[in-house]
């Protein structure tokens, strides 16, 4: 059996018409559906884009709705999470991997937002990020930290074609974005920026995991680079754990780094970037230039990063050009380093000269890739 529906005909599942699953949209958001009728609902999402749009809004709506928690785990909650998810089958429309760091960070930035005293929004917070080789430092509140993170969000929302709550008339880069927001604010930012921010992050994961794959590599423009979908959000990421550390240090609350694969996916983006930034600051003289130009994909003078800890791992970063193979049997210079010192470091939260706890070789190429990852660190 079939009906008429949105301009084309839809076979009914398990029995149900369209119109009934969709119907059982808000009990099955609930969680208040029967076994069968939860099969077909599900079965019925992954054939009709409208009504599993429909589904997701639904589910975002009931968390919104549910009683906030603090972070205070229950000590029965790894059990019963093990549990569930040993009797439930995977996700239809799963988050894809390389969102999910962001998806995760956003989550947990949005736990401790939860778990913060109303007074505490207006908390001073220090960020800190390199210019120049110098450090620099600036003032901030709670709530003006998360209307950054949702203005530069913003700029991944542009690219997916989504509203953004932060839209300007300012220039397009994360620095400038920010400015004009804050500027523009005709009061400081109240613990209210939460809402948009959250909406903003649940609206980018839900789009993309219904694009797919085939987003993942759409450009995602920061002003004067771009990059693509994947790793600007891997970059989001990125900063929203940065700044999580830097509200939770000015409220007083205890905070964990990434977990271990999500970490390593931070670390293999700076370290991928790496490359780029050496050239970058040759063009600008804040590093000496090339020593051994080599051709396109010929191998040249390496480093190798030793990554330790979790999340860690082995880079071997190209010294001389973007371009050159990176390979062990061109090792010039060796730096090792625990995973959140390399991370804090690329964030600007960390000198360059007390990063590594272990250097060998060039001196030279180890402070120009310090200095080179350092200076990948803004507001």
């Amino acid at each position: 059996m079939s009906e008429e529906h949105g301009g084309h005909r839809e076979r009914a599942v398990g029995g149900l018409s369209h119109r009934v699953l969709k119907s059982l949209l808000g009990a099955w958001a609930l969680a208040a559906c029967s076994a069968e009728e939860t099969l077909a609902v599900e079965e019925h999402l992954t054939a009709c884009a409208p009504c599993a749009e429909e589904a997701l809004r639904l589910r975002d709506a009931v968390g919104l709705l549910q009683a906030e928690r603090g972070l205070d785990l229950d000590p029965t909650l790894r059990s019963r999470v093990l549990a569930a998810c040993l009797g439930r089958r995977p996700a239809r429309i799963p988050v894809p991997a390389w969102a999910r760091p962001y998806d995760t960070e956003t989550a947990r930035l949005d736990a401790l937002l939860a778990d913060i005293d109303p007074g505490e929004w207006h908390a001073p917070v220090q960020l800190r990020w390199f210019e120049q080789d110098r450090p620099v430092r600036r003032k901030a509140t709670v709530a003006a930290v998360i209307g950054h993170l949702m203005t530069v969000d913003g700029l991944v929302a542009d690219a997916l074609g989504l509203a953004d709550p932060a839209a300007s008339e300012g220039p397009d880069d994360p620095t400038g974005r920010t400015e004009a927001y804050w500027r523009g604010s005709r009061q400081p930012p109240t613990r209210a920026v939460r809402v948009p921010w959250r909406e903003q992050s649940h609206t980018l994961v839900r789009t993309v995991s219904f694009a797919g794959r085939g987003s993942a590599e759409l450009a995602v423009s920061y002003g004067a680079f771009s990059l693509p979908l994947k790793d600007a959000l891997l970059e989001r990421a990125f900063e929203c754990w940065v700044h999580a550390e830097d509200i939770a240090q000015a409220v007083d609350y205890p905070y964990e780094p990434p977990s271990g694969a999500h970490l390593h996916a931070l670390v293999d983006l700076a370290a991928r970037l790496l490359p780029g930034t050496l050239a970058a600051r040759r063009r600008t003289g804040l590093a000496p230039p090339a020593r051994e130009l080599v051709a396109a994909g010929a191998p040249g003078r390496t480093l190798h990063l030793e990554v330790e800890g979790a999340g860690g791992g082995h880079w071997y970063i190209p010294l001389d050009s973007p371009a050159a193979a990176a390979v062990p049997d061109h090792e010039v210079a060796h730096i090792a380093l625990d995973g959140v010192e390399f991370c804090r470091l690329a964030a600007g939260h960390v000198p360059p000269h007390e990063a590594a706890a272990g250097q060998d070789g060039d001196k030279a190429a180890v402070r120009d890739v310090l200095f080179a990852a350092a200076s990948l660190s803004r507001l």
